[in-house]
């Protein structure tokens, strides 16, 4: 197949259809190495597909293309055959399959997989972030972040830096303890991206009891005294009156209603 060419044509990137018909060449000989394949790429009007028709005519190649926008596919496929050159649609087929038998109209959008991609890679970004600056591991990351979160410990801080993760938030928080001064960059971020998380004394202590209960640990440790709490949670207001930032009342939501709320104060603070 050394002297055959096969034009690869999308109005995207092209990469889809050039793995399709490498796994096709490589059924030849046993390597598509010698297939000469050559991508056009972001083809968005009638005038280069003229251009690569009268390319593949005269190279007496094969077009092969994924093109979703249905006017470029059947002026592709017409002058295709009146210049009898040879194609493969790739992915049209498939389409209008699905749209038959799911009784859905496709999108027709050009670029949707690799959307797609990125759409995945930002979530994967925002949870190695979550990761890496939970619990004020690394101050640096308070500046780094689309979201901080700020409160004394077992008020939902890891769980909900998780959870905004998975909708590519990319989410620091920092604990609130009364013998550790909070880190300086606390106090430079913006204070729209900082949120502080507000618990009641009494559901704080029966979490807090219950998660000593659950390490094998005696539940009347000062973690969980009362006095301890109320000096914990006074210190939490100071801080987030001295930030001027929003506060959560997390006492008595579930991770997924309080995470709901904060991407809804993101957006009325863009």
């Amino acid at each position: 197949m050394s002297n055959h060419i096969i034009y690869v044509v999308s109005d995207s990137v092209g990469e889809t259809a050039e793995l399709v018909v490498k796994a096709a060449a490589s059924q030849f000989n046993g390597s598509s190495d010698h297939t000469n394949i050559r991508r056009i790429p972001y083809v968005e009007d009638k005038g280069t597909i003229n251009e690569v028709i009268s390319l593949a005519k005269a190279d007496k190649g094969i077009l092969c293309f994924t093109l979703v926008v249905p006017e470029l596919r059947e002026y592709l496929i017409t002058e295709a055959e009146k210049e009898n050159v040879v194609y493969y649609d790739i992915i049209g087929p498939l389409i209008d399959k699905m749209e038959s038998s799911y009784g859905l109209a496709a999108k027709y959008e050009p670029g949707r997989v690799r959307q797609l991609d990125e759409d995945y890679f930002k979530k994967v970004e925002a949870i190695e972030f979550a990761v890496k600056y939970d619990d004020g591991r690394d101050p640096r990351g308070i500046l780094k972040a689309d979201i901080v979160l700020i409160g004394v410990s077992r008020t939902s801080k890891t769980p909900l830096s998780q959870y905004l993760a998975h909708k590519r938030i990319k989410v620091a928080n920092v604990p609130i303890v009364p013998e550790v001064d909070p880190p300086e960059e606390l106090y430079k971020v913006d204070p729209s991206k900082c949120i502080g998380l507000k618990i009641s004394p009494d559901k704080l202590n029966n979490i807090r009891r219950e998660r000593l209960k659950s390490l094998g640990l005696n539940d009347k440790a000062i973690y969980a005294n009362m006095n301890r709490i109320k000096d914990e949670l006074e210190y939490f207001e100071k801080i987030v009156t001295r930030i001027g930032c929003e506060v959560v009342d997390v006492s008595y939501k579930a991770v997924e209603e309080t995470a709901n709320i904060i991407a809804g104060m993101m957006k009325k603070n863009p």
